[in-house]
């Protein structure tokens, strides 16, 4: 991945108000990492430590890591959990999972021990409370894991609780509407890692230009007949979205695999939260 062809590592910063919010928390900084796809090719050891100096230099309360640290093997998990150790955060640095974390046997198991090693709290369908107890911070399993069970976690908390949910597929927005999420933060999508300039990521395009090829050609074609194997919320592919009263962000993420990014440059993100 070229940063000519993908864009310069970005810090994208918004500030978010949730109601209820404790004056104590009123200027809390969060900052998020995703889809790592750490393998020494589709992300640089340049560019990540890049991304994890711009962390710091933010002074986050909290870093939340979104989940994708690898992609196929979980191997390289060993070599990635020495440079993320170099995260700083005052009230910690907490983790979820994603669907790669979790691809082969055993590679849960593995990668959750490896973060849990460097002092990352890894969530798996649970709440924390790293502020006290005004503010829930939720990670649910990942999307795909038949542990992936929204209602035994959110049914846990107070509804007059203010909470942050982690869940690293942002289709899970659509199902997370039954209950109050002041902010989700997601991944998954790597921002459609290939985007037209002003109308957005090509993929988000797919199901028309497909419903346009005959079905007797297509169904020779698997990935053309499978049209939302990747993500189905399309137009969630990055940034901000109002999902019914709930509020969704999506980060780009720093790796990528094949094609590789396009106009849709890698992200490191920093929340600031208010009072609404």
């Amino acid at each position: 991945m070229h940063w000519l062809l993908s864009g310069p590592l970005t810090v994208e910063k918004l500030t978010v108000k949730i109601a209820g919010l404790p004056a104590s928390l009123q200027g809390k900084k969060l900052v998020q990492m995703s889809d790592f796809h750490y393998d020494g090719v589709a992300l640089s050891d340049e560019m990540l430590e890049k991304a994890i100096a711009f962390s710091n230099q933010l002074k986050p309360d909290i870093v939340i890591l979104t989940g994708d640290y690898v992609t196929t093997s979980p191997q390289p998990i060993h070599q990635l959990v020495l440079k993320l150790k170099q995260l700083q955060a005052q009230a910690g640095i907490y983790a979820i999972l994603g669907n790669h974390d979790i691809y082969y046997r055993h590679a849960k198991t593995e990668i959750t021990k490896a973060l849990t090693n460097i002092g990352v709290r890894v969530l798996w369908n649970e709440v924390v409370y790293p502020f006290g107890n005004e503010l829930a911070l939720v990670g649910l399993a990942d999307r795909y894991s038949p542990e992936f069970n929204p209602g035994s976690v959110m049914e846990q908390l107070d509804p007059n609780i203010p909470r942050i949910v982690l869940s690293h597929n942002p289709d899970t927005a659509e199902i997370l509407q039954a209950w109050r999420v002041d902010l989700q933060l997601s991944g998954h999508s790597h921002g459609g890692q290939i985007v037209i300039p002003g109308l957005g990521a090509v993929i988000a395009y797919r199901k028309k230009i497909v419903q346009k090829i005959p079905y007797k050609i297509r169904r020779y074609f698997p990935l053309l007949r499978r049209e939302n194997y990747v993500l189905r919320h399309w137009e969630w592919a990055q940034g901000l979205h109002r999902v019914g009263s709930n509020l969704l962000y999506v980060n780009r993420g720093l790796g990528t695999y094949s094609p590789g990014r396009l106009f849709c440059p890698p992200e490191v993100t920093l929340i600031t939260l208010q009072r609404e």
